[in-house]
């Protein structure tokens, strides 16, 4: 196992990793909308979950991957009324990339924010170590 710290992201604020390899997965923890240069969110749910997949993409480029190493997204919203929006921009942002998905309906989120995201994603490639010694 192996613990995945982005510096492009702020430390995390509990007890918990951006993200832990094990064996040929990347786990990433709930990534909120938070900016890597304020304490706040923007305003919206656009800019918030734009920023929320940038945070995304800063944990899997930490693990040496991309967007098109995921294989499973869970994206909890707080009011089902941003359905739509979410899937119109998560669909420009993804492209012809189709992991399996879960948009889910919560209720109220950490610190107030619009959104939050978790993933899974396949690593092809050794990163350090014997621990990724993959054949």
């Amino acid at each position: 196992m192996e613990i995945i710290t982005s510096e492009k992201l702020p430390a995390p604020g509990g007890h918990y990793s951006h993200g832990v390899i094990s064996g040929h997965l990347l786990y990433v923890s709930g990534q909120l909308p938070f900016s890597p240069d304020s304490s706040g969110f923007a305003e919206g749910i656009e800019a918030q979950f734009v920023q929320a997949m940038a945070n995304l993409e800063a944990v899997l480029g930490a693990a040496g991957a991309t967007l098109t190493n995921l294989v499973s997204v869970q994206i909890f919203i707080n009011d089902v009324q941003h359905w739509p929006t979410i899937n119109t921009i998560y669909t420009a942002l993804m492209g012809a990339h189709k992991p399996a998905r879960a948009i889910i309906p919560c209720g109220e989120l950490h610190h107030g924010a619009l959104v939050e995201i978790t993933a899974v994603a396949e690593i092809r490639h050794p990163l350090r170590g014997p621990s990724h010694d993959f054949k």
